[in-house]
């Protein structure tokens, strides 16, 4: 073949252009998917692009992207959490009762139901037991704990977690500037910094992270301390805005979080995760329940309107990855 035959250049120069267009579409489908919810909502109700339109549609916003964050960190470890939204209402009930009353032993509390988490984690690690299996016994634990706490819904939610949460910031809505801090502050840690690379490498390769040198028992309990650190979060956030809780407050949240690390890009294997994406994919779910709202859906059916929503998305997912497989 003559040398100055163009057809190995253009080999190389058109698969990489391929795979980096496919990765794109990777990247992009969680904004675009919010950006399309937020162009559908304008035009339907043009006065949700008020501050108190964005102010009602992101009102729960934090709590359910805190919660994903939680289970993004359990992921990361291929594992699975079922227990998070008990969790995430037994705190609440904790914040309404305890931390209300009794401040120091509420912190203890709180402090104490992180350390669960990280246990959890060590027993999970330690006896290779499945991650489900055992989230889904603690669930019945939590929901017991929440209801010797609030048998009836009731309590009040301590004065300054409201005035926090209530808390009034120029152009855009708190909750926005809360999101994208909570975004970009769990991005740089665990895709820029080198312990965050360890830990997303106990998930993808943890042969080659035990060969290092790394103890896989104190990376997966701390991904669990982290993950009941921001349910923790959560719980506080949602009793702020509820401003009382009962043990159910909080029980849509497993599958809402699970719902939006997938809907970020995330994987249930190989340590996949976006924190960015999987902010983008909580907003993008809290947006969804909007939509339905504005088009009258009745709230029986608006569940599973939610689920056509993120099979949808999912369906586009699906599509871009078998672009990317095939470039």
């Amino acid at each position: 073949m003559n040398a100055s035959t163009p057809i190995p250049l253009k080999a190389t120069v058109a698969k990489p252009a391929r795979l980096n267009v496919a990765r794109l579409l990777r990247g992009a489908l969680p904004g675009v998917s919010l950006a399309v919810l937020l162009v559908v909502i304008f035009v339907m109700q043009p006065r949700a692009m008020s501050y108190m339109g964005m102010n009602l549609m992101f009102n729960l916003a934090v709590p359910i992207a805190l919660a994903t964050i939680a289970q993004m960190l359990i992921i990361t470890v291929n594992d699975l959490d079922l227990s998070l939204g008990s969790f995430i209402s037994f705190v609440a009930c904790v914040c309404a009762t305890v931390l209300n009353q009794h401040p120091l032993l509420g912190c203890l509390a709180l402090v104490g139901c992180v350390a669960a988490y990280a246990l959890l984690g060590a027993l999970i690690h330690l006896r290779k037991l499945p991650s489900i299996v055992v989230t889904l016994g603690m669930s019945f634990i939590w929901m017991g704990g929440a209801i010797l706490l609030l048998p009836a819904p009731g309590g009040t939610a301590p004065q300054w977690l409201q005035a926090i949460v209530r808390y009034k910031t120029p152009l855009l809505p708190f909750a926005i500037f809360v999101c994208i801090a909570l975004a970009l502050a769990v991005h740089l840690f665990l895709m820029r910094s080198t312990l965050g690379v360890v830990l997303r490498g106990a998930g993808g390769n943890p042969i080659a992270v035990a060969k290092a040198g790394w103890s896989l028992l104190r990376i997966k309990v701390s991904l669990y301390a982290l993950a009941g650190t921001f349910g923790v979060l959560a719980g506080l956030f949602l009793v702020g805005l509820t401003t009382s809780a009962d043990a159910s407050i909080a029980l849509r949240y497993t599958l809402l979080s699970i719902a939006g690390v997938i809907l970020g890009g995330g994987e249930f294997v190989g340590g996949r995760v976006s924190p960015i994406g999987a902010v983008l994919g909580a907003l993008t779910l809290v947006l969804a329940g909007s939509l339905l709202s504005f088009l009258h859906i009745s709230p029986d059916w608006q569940i599973g309107a939610q689920g056509a929503i993120l099979i949808l998305v999912l369906a586009l997912r699906a599509f871009v990855n078998r672009l990317e497989a095939h470039s």
